[in-house]
């Protein structure tokens, strides 16, 4: 069977199965009201179907276009006996339509994995406020996900095994603390990625992680002030070693009409760490700043204008006892980055850039985006981490490219079925022309999705 025909045979599919309950629906559908389930249980699931598209490459050692049908499908499931609260999610990541020289690995794939399963206990106020503590497996979001975060875009989903502590207070005061053991997905090797192998994911103390996270309301409305600090921990053969230790703060304001909105985040980063797998392990001394600005204008399409600008440190000597090259953790970027899947051109590592964006919305269902970000090397000895090239003499220079994005979203049923397309255009500047490994191609990359939640 040719890939177009697997294509149209599971566009058909999805079409013939699902579309047709769901557009006839006047409001949204659950499924647990369509089981009659009691009160107490729960069952929610989602299925994700995106086919991509790429032409030329910017990854060393990779030719040509490429493509990817990417499917992620999940149910969950949560049983409520207040105090006490039972979940537990199955997720399943595929590929299909790629071709041997694919980058795809462990963000695309996952198969039939065990993505949550923890328990909650509420354990009431005491003192000042609601105590709530986890045991066993879930995905996280903190912040604005710059560290710790529950992948969106990305195929396969972050999740972790541990303790989980928060409090929170009336007064929009929280704090969170937790232990965990990151998972590491498997298969990790590339041939039973490509098809699709089911193995189970593992955890192990040879990798921790902990964090403190404090929130805290600020004087503006709509505002807050977060402190926190990550700890990183890894050892053993095939890793790099990381001894890291990530302090932080963040102020925002979240937008509302006629209003400035703003966020500013410093993060320094300080340890031992090795810059590759098996390399020298160094003193870590790394630093990332984020300082976006916006306003939403009073106008029926709720337009947002917004200017960013994001700064990760790279390694300035390759030769010295530092590595200065900024460490995000398990964070997401698509957010503020661009589309990742299979093409992913920026990452929170090594990085000069600004942005300007602009949000609005046609009609009540759609959401409309474009922006445009310059790319620049906040070190030139150090690499474009994102496509793997490197020129350790500086000479190449600092400026990698531009990059220009839009997406258009349409809720067809709002909390059901939503539709999204989306353009990634890299436009490659001078160090691409004389980096060692590297491509000055345009790279063109485009996506189609579908989204059915029930």
């Amino acid at each position: 069977m040719s890939r177009a025909d697997l294509l149209i045979r599971h566009l058909l599919f999805i079409s013939l199965h699902f579309l047709p309950g769901v557009i006839c629906a006047d409001e949204p559908r659950e499924l647990s009201i369509a089981l009659g389930l009691p009160p107490w249980l729960k069952i929610t699931g989602e299925q994700r179907s995106r086919y991509e598209t790429q032409d030329e490459q910017f990854r060393a050692g990779q030719k040509g276009s490429d493509q990817i049908l990417a499917l992620r499908t999940s149910f969950l499931a949560q049983v409520d006996f207040s105090p006490f609260k039972m979940t537990a999610e199955l997720s399943d990541a595929r590929q299909y339509l790629t071709d041997s020289g694919s980058a795809v690995d462990t963000n695309t794939v996952n198969s039939f994995e065990l993505l949550q399963s923890y328990l909650e206990w509420n354990l009431g106020h005491l003192g000042t406020g609601q105590h709530y503590i986890r045991l066993g497996r879930e995905t996280i979001d903190l912040g604005n996900r710059r560290l710790i975060a529950r992948n969106s875009f990305r195929n396969t989903v972050n999740a972790f095994s541990g303790i989980d502590w928060r409090w929170e207070a009336q007064s929009d005061t929280s704090l969170r603390a937790l232990w965990l053991l990151p998972n590491q997905r498997q298969p990790d090797d590339l041939t039973s990625i490509q098809d699709n192998d089911i193995a189970f994911d593992d955890q192990d103390l040879d990798l921790q992680l902990w964090a403190l996270y404090l929130t805290l309301p600020f004087p503006f409305s709509r505002s807050s002030l977060e402190f926190y600090t990550f700890g990183l921990h890894e050892t053993g053969e095939n890793t790099r070693e990381r001894q890291l230790y990530t302090p932080g703060l963040r102020l925002i304001r979240q937008a509302e009409v006629s209003t400035f909105d703003f966020e500013l985040e410093s993060i320094y980063q300080i340890g031992q760490s090795s810059a590759t797998i098996g390399g020298d392990k160094k003193q870590n001394r790394s630093h990332f700043q984020h300082l976006s600005l916006g306003y939403t204008f009073d106008l029926p399409t709720q337009p947002n204008l917004r200017l960013s600008y994001d700064y990760a440190s790279g390694d300035r000597d390759p030769d010295d006892n530092e590595n200065n090259r900024f460490d995000t953790l398990y964070g997401a970027r698509r957010f503020e980055y661009g589309p990742t899947g299979s093409y992913g051109a920026i990452a929170r590592s090594n990085l000069s850039s600004p942005e300007i964006r602009l949000n609005f919305k046609p009609t009540t269902k759609t959401e409309f985006m474009i922006a445009h970000r310059g790319i620049w090397l906040a070190s030139s000895t150090d690499a474009w981490t994102a496509a793997g090239v490197r020129d350790a003499s500086g000479n190449s220079g600092h400026f990698v490219g531009q990059q220009l994005e839009a997406r258009l979203r349409w809720e067809v049923i709002p909390e059901n079925l939503r539709l999204e397309i989306g353009l990634a255009q890299l436009f490659p500047g001078s160090y691409l022309d004389s980096v060692p490994n590297g491509y000055s191609a345009d790279t063109t990359y485009t996506y189609l999705e579908m989204t059915w939640r029930f």
